[in-house]
């Protein structure tokens, strides 16, 4: 890249520095979290599995129940009878309820009943009897923890964070402390309060889990702590707590990172692990030790991820036996009245039941979602090198290849980000790397257009007239190189004029002459242009064109050349065209030299113009001139032929022009004719090169003898004849003994 592109690529390079202040928190770009959050969304609905989950049924207290069973809540005998259902009949595997017991059931009335025994009716030992006999029946919280005493059931509970942290209820066992954490500073979600089970049923139950989740700040559920700190203490959530059940004696421990990934200050886990004897099951964990929600279906009844079964079904006995059995039976509520109805991905009143759900079918899958800890140094690694990338190439390219540049790029870090979500599960971030790529190609695009588009555009327009289109589109994507300051340089310039104007404008009508005129030069400098050459003016019945200048052209002197056959190529194509209407035809002399000369804006205050000027471009003009008295249609200079190799080049002459006091040497140029081989044309050539040193030696006769050889062997060429006069003259009036060869003009 070139220091020109520096402006450029360094705008490019914005949105690179906006993107690493944002990552290292010096500056939250708030949009790209939404971005991200909202890419995770797509993907996880685009991907996820739409099938049954037939080993997760859900109790649904739904609104059939409370309209056949009561309003909520129901006494705990009902809880009871439904355990008992799913135990016994159903031989459920597990049980969780996602619900939890705080307060003591009072609803029997069986407390005042015993505060009547102790009181007033103390002197009624009967009543006190009766009483006792009625508590098996009317305490339903002992009926409740009859039924779970033994069980694989867990219970739920709730943590909570306010000012006054309140407590209530019984927490179970922690599953591990703090020692269990060697001391690592682990960023474990943390609550200050919670509302659990009462001491009867917590102690009855197996197990318990909080059924907290995590609210992203768009109000959006998308993960769950699998463990939560409160107290200097950890706890395990629902999903993970039903999962250790069904697993049986298994111990939770926590998992960390290798020690050669950790950075400097890092504070999470990499994962939970669940010990059984010698077998562990690893889940993965993000910093916060939580675990992304993989969602199965869009939830509830008709959702179709989990089978569920109405409550009220299962206490009234219309659920056939052990349509359950074996099963993990989650116990929640889809009515909206009982506010256990969650905003998620995949829907905006989706059951809180569902969520642990779906977090026990992924553990049971192993199809964990987790946002690694090496999340921020992917991160960077990629954003830092597409805005390299971005930077060094976009400013180079030209708008479409940029355009299919950032495509690809922008294509390659989707499908990377899409196979290691799919095919790893990894959750890693892309809103910034996509920031990067879509603002760094716009700037880049509108730095292009506003700023340097400019520049092209006055380049266009100043050189445009001179110059062929095509080496404007090339001046165009380096507009500093060039400019209209004068400069001395190794150019190839050409003089081309029409023989016989004079004759043609003193028999043809203006109209008529005109048209033919404005034929000839769009036809020749067609042919210029389309080899690389700048118009440089047109004189009357003349074209002056250069090559090498604005656009520097190393082969300048072979593409005057080349154009030059072109241009009597047209010429003769030209002119069997105007034959058919009468026109007459039309020749030309074509003049070429290559030389320093000067070149740039040229002229006066009123009238300016692109041109070259120089000893070597009059030179060229004289050369023209000399191909009426050769008898050829180009002459150029001995520069010009050592630089344009590969032609068949004829000797012409040794001159010296007026203004020049130096003899050059001149040459034209042969092309086989029709049935002619180049070995033929190699012959011709060696024979005019003896009829050359015979006529500079002043062999008059010697030089005759190759002449009628060369007339008589070749095609007669008009040079031939001309030299045989020369030979005639000199044998009648012979030129000095010190002449050296050269022929001297005076005039054009």
């Amino acid at each position: 890249m070139s220091y020109r592109h520096l402006p450029r690529a360094l705008v490019t390079l914005l949105p690179l520095a906006l993107v690493l202040l944002h990552i290292f928190g010096v500056v939250r770009l708030g949009l790209l979290d939404k971005v991200d959050q909202f890419i995770y969304d797509g993907k996880l609905l685009a991907t996820m599995p739409r099938s049954l989950d037939e080993r997760i049924v859900i109790v649904d207290i739904d609104e059939k129940s409370l309209a056949e069973q009561g309003r909520w809540p129901w006494q705990r005998g009902k809880l009871a009878d439904i355990t008992e259902e799913l135990f016994g009949r159903q031989q459920a595997a597990v049980v969780g309820f996602d619900i939890v017991f705080a307060e003591p059931d009072d609803s029997s009335g069986l407390s005042q009943l015993r505060q009547l025994a102790r009181g007033p009716l103390q002197h009624l030992p009967e009543f006190a009897e009766q009483v006792k006999s009625l508590s098996g029946t009317l305490d339903h919280d002992a009926r409740f923890a009859a039924a779970l005493k033994g069980r694989a059931v867990v219970l739920g509970y709730y943590f909570t964070s306010d000012r006054d942290g309140r407590k209530s209820g019984q927490l179970p066992q922690p599953v591990f402390d703090a020692a269990a954490l060697k001391g690592a500073p682990i960023r474990f979600t943390t609550w200050t309060g919670y509302g659990a089970n009462i001491p009867q049923l917590a102690d009855a139950a197996g197990a318990a889990g909080f059924f907290n989740a995590i609210t992203d700040d768009d109000g959006v559920v998308r993960s769950v702590p699998l463990v939560a700190q409160h107290g200097g203490k950890y706890y395990e959530s629902l999903a993970l707590a039903v999962l250790r059940q069904l697993l049986k004696n298994s111990t939770v421990e926590p998992g960390f990172p290798p020690d050669r990934f950790l950075p400097r200050g890092y504070q999470g886990l990499e994962s939970v692990v669940l010990k059984q004897g010698d077998n562990a099951l690893v889940l993965p964990v993000d910093q916060r030790v939580s675990s992304l929600v993989p969602f199965r279906h869009m939830g509830g009844p008709s959702g179709g991820a989990f089978r569920y079964v109405s409550a009220t079904d299962l206490l009234s006995g219309r659920v056939a036996a052990a349509s359950l059995k074996d099963k993990i039976v989650l116990v929640g509520t889809t009515a909206p009245g009982l506010l256990d109805l969650r905003v998620t991905p995949v829907g905006v009143a989706y059951p809180g039941v569902e969520v642990h759900a779906n977090l026990l079918s992924a553990f049971l899958d192993g199809r964990m979602l987790v946002q690694p800890d090496y999340s921020l140094g992917y991160q960077l690694t990629v954003v830092v090198a597409v805005g390299l990338l971005l930077a060094l190439a976009l400013p180079i390219l030209s708008a479409l290849r940029a355009t299919l540049l950032s495509l690809l790029v922008l294509v390659g870090v989707a499908l990377l980000d899409l196979w290691l979500y799919t095919a790893q599960g990894l959750v890693l971030p892309l809103a910034a790397t996509l920031f990067v790529l879509l603002m760094a190609f716009a700037l880049n695009m509108s730095y292009g257009y506003f700023v340097e588009s400019r520049s092209k555009r006055d380049l266009a327009h100043l050189f445009g007239t001179y110059v062929p289109p095509e080496l404007v589109s090339e001046m165009v994507k380096d507009p500093d190189r060039y400019s209209m300051q004068a400069e001395s340089r190794e150019l190839t310039v050409m003089f081309c004029d029409m023989r016989g104007f004079t004759q043609l404008s003193e028999n043809m009508e203006p109209a008529q002459l005109q048209a033919l005129l404005n034929a000839v030069f769009s036809r020749l400098t067609q042919v210029v242009r389309a080899h690389r050459g700048t118009i440089d003016k047109y004189m009357g019945d003349c074209i002056m064109a250069f090559w090498g200048a604005p656009v520097n052209t190393p082969a300048h002197a072979s593409f005057a050349v080349h154009a030059a056959l072109g241009m009597v190529d047209a010429l003769n194509a030209l002119n069997r065209e105007h034959a058919a209407q009468g026109w007459p035809q039309v020749g030309v002399g074509i003049g070429i030299n290559t030389g320093a000369m000067f070149v740039g804006d040229m002229g006066s205050d009123i009238r300016r113009s692109y041109t070259v000027m120089g000893d070597a471009v009059n030179l060229a003009s004289r050369l023209e001139g000399l191909t009426r008295h050769y008898g050829v249609d180009w002459v150029v200079s001995e520069t010009t032929r050592q630089q344009a190799p590969g032609f068949a080049w004829q000797e012409l002459d040794k001159v010296s022009v007026k203004g020049k006091e130096k003899s050059v040497t001149v040459y034209t140029m042969l092309r086989p004719g029709p049935g002619e081989s180049p070995d033929t044309l190699h012959q011709e050539l060696l024979l005019w090169a003896r009829v050359l040193k015979s006529y500079r030696a002043q062999d008059w006769e010697t030089c005759e003898v190759h002449l009628l050889n060369l007339n008589r062997l070749y095609p007669p060429r008009p040079l031939y004849a001309f030299y045989t006069r020369r030979v005639e003259q000199a044998r009648a009036n012979p030129p000095s003994p010190t002449w050296d060869g050269t022929t001297r003009f005076d005039t054009k």
